[in-house]
This record gives structure tokens, sequence and C-alpha cells, in this order.
């Protein structure tokens, strides 16, 4: 029931009343002015057309402004949208280049547990760098701790996932040997061992 409400509510919603008014009154306003006077006679619209040319003429132009209003709108929108995307993007690249013993350790933990989403401390430096960066991206599902401090999801940025190899993490070809992975461990910040401890006891 409150479902088809809301939907109800979504239908009838004042953009789309307007773009309906809109259409159809530029539709109505064409076809008085464009149709021939012989076809508008045999519907008795011929006097009305005469007697309110002007009135139709106004009402297709505001729709026809209404309309250019929206697609400029539209063309905007777009334009702000990719340089925001193309300044992200930016962001990324020159952070990538410039990544700390920490953040590199952090994100190189993303592969090494196999995990899409993991759980930080947010007031960790490394944290809040590479979410400033648009490199890491919060999820939500805050915790706090009286010891530990504040900790949430996180999970690497759809568009930061390009640009973070093998290379740039540092991680050997293939599969690490028993030394490399137990060189990659000992390279984790001291707040990831704190935190994959906590884990394994709560599991």
């Amino acid at each position: 029931m409150f479902k088809l409400k809301l939907d109800a509510v979504k239908v009838f919603s004042p953009k789309k009343i307007m773009f309906k008014l809109m259409l159809w009154l530029m539709v109505s306003c064409a076809v008085l002015l464009l149709s021939p006077p012989n076809i508008l006679a045999t519907i008795a619209l011929d006097q009305f057309v005469a007697e309110h040319a002007q009135f139709v003429g106004l009402g297709l132009i505001v729709s026809i402004a209404y309309f250019l209003s929206q697609l400029i709108n539209l063309g905007l929108d777009e334009s702000i949208r990719h340089l925001s995307d193309k300044r992200v993007i930016e962001t990324i690249e020159s952070k990538v280049n410039l990544l700390d013993p920490a953040e590199r350790a952090l994100l190189r933990e993303f592969f090494l547990q196999g995990a899409t989403i993991l759980t930080l401390p947010q007031n960790e430096t490394a944290v809040r760098s590479l979410v400033n960066a648009c490199i890491l991206e919060a999820l939500g599902n805050e915790r706090h701790y009286a010891i530990q401090g504040p900790t949430a999801d996180y999970k690497i940025a759809m568009k930061a996932r390009m640009y973070l190899n093998r290379d740039v993490l540092r991680l050997p070809a293939g599969e690490p040997s028993q030394e490399e992975m137990q060189s990659l461990i000992k390279a984790r910040p001291q707040f990831l061992n704190g935190l994959v401890q906590n884990r394994k006891h709560a599991a």
C-alpha cells in the first residue's frame, strides 16, 4: 500500500507534469499554426486560430524555450560531470605516483586478503589520505571503540582500480613465495596488524 503511494508520487512529480504540459503545448500550437486552413475549417478551428494567433504563437515560443533550456541544462550537467570525473582521475594519477609506504601497504592489503571490502580505522593518516585522493571509498558501517577509535568499511574506488597494478603496489609476480609473503606481512602498518589480529580472535 505504502509502495503504491510512493509510486504515485513519483509518477506525478512536478518535473514530469511540466514536461508533459510543455510537450502538449508545443505540439498543439505547432499543429494549429502549421495546419492548412481547409483542415482547420473542417474541424471548426479556423476562426479560433485567426482570433488567437498571437497567443498560439506565444505558446509555441514558450514551449520551445522550455525545451531549449532543458537541453542547455543537460549539456551543462554533462560538462560538469565530465570535468569532475577528469579532476578525480588527475587526483588519482597524481597520488598513485606519490604513494608512501603506509599507503601502499594499506592498498596491498586488499590483494593479500583477497577482499573487496576492509574495515579500517577512520582516523589513520593513510586512510584519510587515500580517501581524499579518491582512491578509497567509504561504505559506512561505522563502529566506535573507546581504545581503537572509529572504524568503517572501505573499498577501492572503481576509477582507481585500473591504476593499482602489481608494479605500483610492489607485489611479486604470480603467487608469492613464503618468504615474499612474510616480507609483505612485516611491511604492514601497525594498525593493520592490530585489525588482522582482532579479526582472527573474533573468528
